[in-house]
């Protein structure tokens, strides 16, 4: 009798056991991540285990697309990009990745070494942007929503040098490699700069003559799930910890002022596009 009892006592442990581990599987959620948001990730995690799920943080190099990752379900989530990029790929590789809820702006902005403010952009002034399309796109638009030009009735977000509606100015608008927008301030004018490239050359958004801002819809960044996980409950945790108040005076510390945390609405994010029209 003994042994028996000693026998089933084994089996209810090996019961448990399993048990256990198939609940700590479901409320592990595997989040794709690049090494910048590490540190926004990791006290995300911290606050997630206070409710009693584990994130796994998977970081992705600059070679590897965690959208594919997700798409392929290496990953539960990702949160890496801006919507626009969201449509591309999900229009490129047939996919419907689904945003689930708004996490932050990256904002280029507007820089220079020898001027202070919009009054000293004067006529044929050269302004440096990113040349590559996307980043292109966006610093035509950062222009246009402070009345510097307008760009074309069907612009889609690429730049171009024939995306240029009206140039009052007569702006000299010089297309060049994205990484090399800080050292080309020392001849051009002024120079739009994409937000990482910024911090790197030890820039703070508060340096920026202008910037992108929440108005920006189409390049607030998201946290995103396969469509059939839109409505999971974990997840939505997840999102509205990262929502929270102490996580963006997190973001904006850990930052030093250049990320702005944005809690938005998805049906508001969903007119994205509108912004195009401007």
């Amino acid at each position: 009798m003994r042994k028996l009892n000693y026998f089933l006592g084994l089996i209810a442990l090996l019961f448990l056991l399993v048990a256990c581990a198939k609940a700590d599987e479901k409320d592990t959620v595997k989040v794709g991540i690049r090494s910048s948001e590490l540190k926004t990730w990791e006290y995300i995690k911290e606050q997630a285990a206070k409710d009693d799920i584990n994130l796994d943080l998977v970081t992705f190099s600059a070679q590897y697309d965690p959208n594919q990752a997700l798409a392929e379900r290496e990953v539960d989530i990702n949160a890496f990009q801006h919507v626009a990029y969201l449509n591309l790929f999900n229009t490129n590789n047939k996919t419907d990745l689904q945003a689930i809820g708004t996490t932050i702006m990256a904002p280029i902005g507007l820089y220079s070494n020898k001027y202070k403010s919009l009054d000293d952009i004067k006529e044929g002034a050269k302004i440096a942007v990113p040349n590559d399309p996307s980043n292109w796109g966006r610093a035509l638009l950062l222009l246009q929503e402070y009345g510097l030009l307008t760009v074309t009735d069907n612009f889609d977000g690429s730049g171009g040098e024939d995306r240029i509606k009206d140039n009052p100015k007569k702006l000299n608008i010089l297309p060049v490699d994205g990484a090399t927008t800080p050292r080309v301030m020392e001849d051009a004018d002024f120079a739009v700069i994409n937000n990482g490239v910024a911090v790197e050359a030890g820039l703070l958004l508060k340096d920026a003559i202008i910037h992108e801002n929440e108005t920006a819809k189409p390049f607030i960044n998201v946290i995103v799930a396969r469509p059939e996980d839109k409505d999971n409950e974990i997840l939505k945790k997840i999102v509205d910890i990262y929502q929270r108040e102490e996580t963006t005076k997190f973001i904006k510390d850990v930052s030093n002022g250049n990320y702005i945390p944005v809690k938005m609405p998805l049906d508001e994010l969903a007119t994205w596009k509108e912004f195009y029209l401007h």
